[in-house]
């Protein structure tokens, strides 16, 4: 009995190693790469691309002067970015806008 108890202490160490290769296994292969649908909205320099809720392009920073052609200016300059943004005048329940970019695509920015 000796003989044999000292033969299984001997390999005591190899169950936790396969089982810890197992989990670094599994965890690295569901982490190793994004799902399609998640390469897909990736724009340029991997950030994610939502689609744009107004569609209309906007009015030219030249026909405003002073503050609201710099307002236009930014406008045209990052559409994405205010397209996400919530207008606070609560234009999209009375003039039926979709964003704060819909404001700089009718004059409504400029009011």
């Amino acid at each position: 009995m000796g003989a044999r108890r000292r033969g299984l202490s001997k390999w005591w160490w190899l169950g936790p190693l396969i089982g810890a290769s197992a989990l670094a296994a599994i965890l690295a292969w569901r982490g190793a790469s994004p799902t399609e649908e998640a390469r897909a909205r990736q724009g340029q320099g991997g950030a994610v691309r939502v689609a744009r809720r107004e569609t209309r392009p906007t009015l030219d920073p030249a026909r405003f002067v002073g503050k609201a052609r710099l307002a236009h200016q930014v406008a045209r300059d990052i559409p994405d970015v205010l397209d996400q943004l919530y207008c606070y005048c609560e234009c999209d329940k009375t003039i039926g806008h979709k964003s704060l970019l819909s404001c700089f695509t009718d004059g409504h920015a400029a009011t």
